[in-house]
């Protein structure tokens, strides 16, 4: 029997982790986390290696994403993928909002810290 379940999520009521990301609806194999009016950050963006691949949004706001030696400028409208295991970083220009869902769930196991 397929699984029937329906989950609403409301991001005012969803937890928050430790780097400001709120979680939202989150499956076996995929979930969605909300980064909310992110401030401009200062100098270079801290790496890291996850071991999901996250695909994402940008609603408002600008960014710098550096990927693997590459820089990849976001603004509104625009949606961007980072491998599982690529190397990146963030730096926020401007008050940054954007949805990424990640695959698996970057919350399951440690994986998002």
């Amino acid at each position: 029997m397929a699984d029937t379940s329906v989950n609403k999520v409301s991001s005012e009521a969803s937890p928050t982790g430790k780097q400001g990301q709120v979680y939202l609806a989150s499956g076996k194999k995929l979930a969605m986390r909300l980064w909310r009016d992110e401030p401009p950050t200062e100098g270079e963006p801290q790496r890291s290696r996850r071991a999901f691949e996250t695909v994402g949004y940008v609603i408002a706001g600008r960014a710098e994403l550096e990927i693997e030696g590459q820089m990849v400028k976001l603004e509104p409208g625009d949606s961007w993928t980072v491998a599982e295991g690529a190397e990146h970083g963030y730096r926020i220009l401007e008050a940054f909002t954007a949805v990424e869902a990640t695959a698996p769930p970057a919350q399951v196991h440690g994986r998002d810290e």
